[in-house]
């Protein structure tokens, strides 16, 4: 996106393109057509790019998205606004007033820590995120300062808190390799012995944990998002699993995990969240359920109370089916089953494979699980909560 057109997009006539470009055709090419009547072909392209732009930010940042700007890039990296909104509502309970966002892109975490009350400044190499980010707190009426800085270069000391997220792309694409990283990881350890907190991806090894930093892993709705690195007085466990919800927000620490060992398969079944995973806290999970594993390698609790937790998913299990593909298919045709839910841990199945294999024709509907009890193979009819 060219810096001049998208800082033209922010004057009046640039905002009336943007509005004609929202009720515009879906059609590319009428659209484009229509709108080059009012302006040139780099303006129009950016209104337009930023119309489909807020579209796909719903997902993110709900109906702020339709007040936000965004880069493809930006919008790509930038952290769906519950989490954001966690992030910054533990920053400013730990009695911080500033935070500087290392590495800010297009703002969305700027946003959230201006809403939690904490005084802002954002940085970033890329003059275009700059503007857009500047933009978003304007459009939002929130207060804080961008500017186009070297994040590594950054005297952070004046402020409470620094935050960094991580480019994790490199010229291959997106990177696992925490070198790769811009900022690389050597500067995020220095940053990491200082009041921070950095963004990571959710695969982080517990290994690359630097000693006394708390690895908080962060699901949104069943789906995890990030893992973030709380240090210094941020920092108050080792691991924590936090998830977010239509209800709310639940929160599990090492501190609330007692251990728990494998048992036979009970009358429920619980399926961890994957923030819960990711935390090592899937024992934590059994002990809430008074029960214990099916497995010692596998992600799967089990016990004989019915509870509901944000924290696991809930099943009751019917009965034991055969786990050979054979008498498994004709156990289902036996019930009428001919709509099938396959969930799998532990196993080398495809369900989308099996499902055709099995060729069901039943008018019933029904839950499988495929995974390991005590080493072997198992194949459950199960019935979510």
């Amino acid at each position: 996106m060219d810096l001049d057109d998208f800082r033209w997009l922010l004057t009046d006539d640039g905002q009336e393109l943007l509005a004609r470009a929202d009720e515009a055709p879906d059609d590319p090419l009428r659209a484009q057509t229509e709108l080059r009547r009012r302006a040139e072909p780099g303006r129009v392209a950016t209104a337009l790019t930023q119309v489909q732009l807020r579209r796909r930010a719903v997902a993110k940042f709900g109906d702020l998205a339709a007040r936000m700007y965004f880069t493809p890039d930006g919008l790509e990296q930038a952290t769906r606004l519950p989490v954001a909104r966690h992030r910054a509502a533990r920053t400013a309970a730990s009695s911080a007033a500033t935070v500087v966002d290392l590495g800010c892109g297009v703002g969305g975490d700027l946003v959230a820590f201006a809403e939690a009350g904490l005084t802002i400044a954002g940085v970033d190499l890329d003059p275009v995120r700059v503007a857009v980010a500047e933009a978003n707190l304007a459009a939002l009426g929130l207060e804080g300062a961008v500017i186009v800085a070297d994040a590594t270069a950054l005297d952070t000391s004046p402020f409470d808190v620094a935050f960094a997220d991580p480019a994790r792309r490199s010229g291959r694409g997106r990177t696992f390799d925490v070198d790769d990283w811009t900022p690389p990881w050597p500067f995020v350890e220095g940053l990491l012995r200082r009041d921070a907190c950095v963004k990571v991806a959710p695969g982080i090894p517990h290994g690359l944990v630097p000693e006394g930093v708390e690895a908080e892993w962060v699901s949104d709705h069943g789906e995890v998002k990030e893992a973030a690195l709380w240090s210094g007085r941020l920092a108050t466990t080792a691991r924590r699993a936090t998830v977010i919800g239509d209800g709310g927000l639940a929160t599990m620490t090492e501190d609330d995990d007692p251990g728990a060992g494998v048992r036979p398969v009970g009358a429920f079944l619980y399926e961890p969240d994957g923030a819960v995973i990711r935390a090592g806290l899937v024992t934590a999970v059994a002990a809430l359920a008074d029960g214990g594993l099916v497995d010692e390698h596998i992600a799967y609790v089990t016990g004989d109370e019915r509870i509901r937790t944000p924290f696991a998913r809930g099943y009751e299990v019917l009965e034991r089916l055969p786990y050979r593909e054979k008498p498994l298919k004709a156990a289902l045709r036996e019930r009428g089953i001919g709509s099938l839910t396959i969930k799998k841990r532990g196993v080398d199945v495809v369900p989308e494979q099996l499902r055709k294999r099995l060729d069901l024709a039943g008018d019933q509907t029904a839950t499988i699980v495929l995974t390991r009890v005590a080493g072997s193979g198992t194949a459950l009819l199960v019935r979510p909560f």
